[in-house]
Parts: structure tokens; sequence; C-alpha cells
């Protein structure tokens, strides 16, 4: 396992003092977890999750591979016998380790999973135990989660998808460990955009595995099971007048709430590009809907379900999670630059507020959302109460924009140069058993490899190389 470090200067000093801050606080985060060190959610949530910490761990990769490493093993070594994977893992104070069975809690695991290969020296151990990983945990969801054989994944319970506080889950449990759906809720079994996405997650990833492992036939037949479960999703959920998708309730009705999981479908790249396009265009740069004064509110800020609460709420305010998601969600389909605008919202939102990174922000004020650091109950700033004030996902982000921005950042067997325009700085990073450094002077920068090879570049751009170098492409990271 070669070494990874991440070093970043620049002489913006919000800029500077945000990354600072945000590398200082994500130490707090590291946990033991027996004799393994694990990166927690941060902000009073104590465990790692499946929807935040094997995509936690490997952003912060550079700074502790160990934890991202961990991050995402603990998943597969928990997975139970029938394939599936615990929601959550907890660390008691007697030593005991629990994984818990209790709802799936999202999904945001492949991707990190593949990255990792990389980042660890491309071990095909590794590689074979996540594809026995994959197979058996898509195998379960088809098994448990089609309750009705319609050929559209559900989702049981509140927690499934992580979206606390859902208006549009009505009265569904907030857990759920059974394999048989509740009998008497009103919604669920809800036909599901996300879980539908996991499966395809997963299956485009196995056919991934397979293209790197030279069989051809295993990469043909996932390719071809990822397409048929976006054709589902297309032909079930897609609503093609209203250029988004709907999840579907137990009676098969439409659940019409604008809601931001199209975003988390192109997270898992579900989605064909027309489809993200179209909800881009459409719904995501809608000022009335989406793109409020701090974008990526839960739900459309105009729908009748949107609320806007400053405690853990999926019915409103712009969650640092969503900030964290829609950075490789956009990237996959080419948005570049709307990543950047992005970035600058959030950047620009945490200074305002103080340098706190918290779980929300009002998306109408801009402010960050005071919650208790234990409760995560409102709280009014001067009372001496705890803020919540090291939430993870919200300081990774920044973490991420700034490096998708001014930084340098390895995406599988690449590594990727951000040569943002107007900020002087530098950075360097070890990985890939190399060590990449960059140079930018707010108009022009330097690329290194080994402190050998030296290409130079006009900012604005974002140079992609193969980790021995080579410049793959380049595209416009600023309009």
């Amino acid at each position: 396992m070669s070494e990874t470090s991440i070093r970043f200067q620049c002489k913006d000093p919000v800029i500077k003092r945000i990354y600072d801050t945000a590398e200082a606080r994500c130490l707090t985060n590291l946990r033991r977890f027996g004799q393994r060190t694990v990166l927690v959610e941060g902000g009073g949530y104590e465990k790692i999750w499946l929807e935040t910490q094997p995509m936690g761990g490997v952003m912060y990769a550079l700074r502790n591979l160990e934890a991202a490493k961990n991050n995402v093993a603990m998943f597969m070594d928990f997975q139970r016998a029938d394939g599936r994977l615990p929601g959550s893992i907890e660390y008691h104070p007697d030593g005991q380790i629990e994984p818990q069975f209790n709802k799936y809690q999202g999904f945001c695991f492949p991707d990190p999973a593949l990255d990792l290969y990389y980042l660890t020296g491309e071990d095909r151990n590794y590689l074979n135990r996540l594809k026995d990983t994959l197979r058996r945990f898509d195998e379960c969801l088809w098994r448990t989660r089609d309750s009705n054989h319609d050929g559209i994944l559900e989702s049981f319970c509140v927690y499934d998808t992580g979206e606390d506080l859902a208006v549009r889950y009505a009265d569904a449990p907030c857990w759920w460990s059974e394999d048989n759906p509740p009998e008497d809720a009103s919604i669920v079994p809800m036909a599901s955009m996300d879980v539908m996405s996991w499966s395809y997650a997963s299956r485009a990833a196995l056919a991934e595995i397979a293209r790197i492992e030279h069989n051809e036939g295993e990469a043909v037949h996932w390719k071809r099971r990822s397409d048929e479960v976006a054709e589902a999703i297309h032909t079930r959920l897609w609503d093609a007048s209203a250029g988004t998708c709907y999840d579907r309730d137990k009676y098969g009705r439409v659940i019409p709430i604008l809601c931001h999981n199209p975003l988390r479908c192109m997270y898992w790249g579900s989605f064909s590009p027309d489809m993200a396009d179209t909800f881009v265009r459409r719904h995501l740069l809608n000022p009335d809907e989406f793109w409020t004064p701090i974008p990526l509110p839960s739900v459309a800020a105009n729908d009748p379900a949107f609320r806007n609460q400053p405690e853990n709420n999926w019915s409103g305010q712009p969650e640092g999670l969503t900030y964290q998601r829609a950075i490789t969600a956009l990237e996959r389909y080419g948005y570049h630059t709307l990543v950047t605008a992005l970035g600058k919202h959030l950047l620009s939102a945490v200074a305002d507020g103080g340098y706190r990174f918290t779980q929300q922000f009002d998306p109408f004020t801009r402010m960050p959302s005071l919650v208790h650091a234990v409760t995560h109950q409102p709280v009014k700033s001067g009372t001496g109460e705890p803020v919540q004030d090291a939430y993870g996902p919200t300081m990774l982000a920044c973490l991420e924009y700034i490096a998708h921005r001014w930084g340098i950042s390895p995406h599988r067997n690449q590594i990727w140069f951000s040569l943002g325009t107007g900020n002087p700085c530098s950075t360097a990073a070890d990985c890939f058993g190399h060590c990449y450094s960059l140079e930018n002077d707010g108009q022009k920068a330097v690329i290194r490899i080994d402190n050998k090879t030296e290409k130079t570049f006009t900012g604005g751009i974002r140079v992609i190389c193969h980790q021995d170098g080579t410049v793959l492409s380049t595209v416009p990271i600023e309009p």
C-alpha cells in the first residue's frame, strides 16, 4: 500500500482558512473501532454509515489512507450471509463493534470502493472480494426488495434512503429490519429511484471490475444487467412531461413531490445523459426550485412539501451530504463548471457563517443552521450550548470543492489537476507511488510528476492524466 499525503497553500485568506479549519476539524472525527482507525461522520454522529463513510473515507484518503481502507472494508467484513450490508456500524464503550441492519441507509459504496482499489496498489484479492460483495448485495436487493414482483425495487422505511423527516414518507417507520415490508403504512413499500440506482451502481461496478480483469464476456453481461435497471427507471419512474423522476407509493400511485433525488441517481449513474440534462436544465438550475441563494434544497423550494426546518430534515434545507454527492453526480455527466459554481456557493456560505461546518444551511439566508452538537435540536447563537461544528460531509465537501478548483485529486487510475484562475496557490500530493505537484500563479500553472516531468497550462481547465502523468484530456472548469 503506497503512502499518501496532500499539501496546499494559497494566497486567498478565506479559502486558506476554510481549508485549514476543515482539515483540523476532520482530525476530530478519527476514531478507533477496536484495532482499526475509521473516520466517523462527525457533528454528533459517531457511527460510520453506508451512505456517507465509504465515500467520506476515500475523499479523506490522501490524508489517512488507513482510515479510508477501513471505512470500506468494515462494511464488507460485516456483510451478512444473505448479502445484506449493514446500514451503519457502531462502536460501543465496552469494545463491541455492532453492525446494524435496521435500515439500508443509502449506498455510496461502489465508486469509493473501486477508487480504493487503485489507491491501495491494485490488489486483485481485494478486487475479487469487492466483486463478491457487490454481486451478493445486488442479489439480496432483488430477493427482498421487490415485494410485488413488478421489477421496481422498494424502500421500506425512512432510513433506507437516509431521508430523515421527509414529508413524502408520510407514516412510514423510521427503521425496518425485516425482509417483508410493513403492512400498516400508507406509502411504503415505496417504488424507489434510489434503491433501483443501488442495483444499477452495483452492476455497473461489476462490469468495470470485469473489464479490469479482461473478462469481456462478464463485462458485457453486467453492462446488459445494469442497462436493464436503467431502462426500468426510465420507463416506470421517469416523467417526461415533468422532466424528473417520481417515486410511487404501495398502490403504484405517483408521489408528486419534486425532490433532489434525481441528483442522487446521477451520483449512481443510473440516468441517461438526456435525463440528467433535462433535470439539470429544468429543475436544478431553476431559482424557484433548487438553485436558491445557496442551492440544493432537498425538496424544491416552491413545492408544497418543502419545510425550511433547521434540524436534520430532508424535506427542506440544503445538506452538506448533498453537496458532497453532487461533485460525482455532476462531473459524471460533464457538468464540471457547475461543480465550480456550487463550490463557490458552499465555500462562501461557510465563510459568511463564521467558518462553521454544519449539516444544513438556510436556502434563503445562506446561514448555517445551528443545532446542538449532540441532540441536533435547534439552538440560538450565544446561549453557550455546544453547537454542531464538525459535520464531516460538509467539511469533506469543502475540501473537495477546493481540490476540484485549485488542486490535485485521484480518480480511479487517473490524477486530476484543477487549474482555477484568480487564486495563486500550490499543492502537492503523494499517491499511486508518485509525487504530483501543481504551481498556479492564478493565470497559468505548472504540473510536475516526481519532480521530473513538467507541463505548463493556461488556467481555467482541468488536466486529466493517467497516474504516470500522461495527459488524457482537458475540460473547462470555469465559464
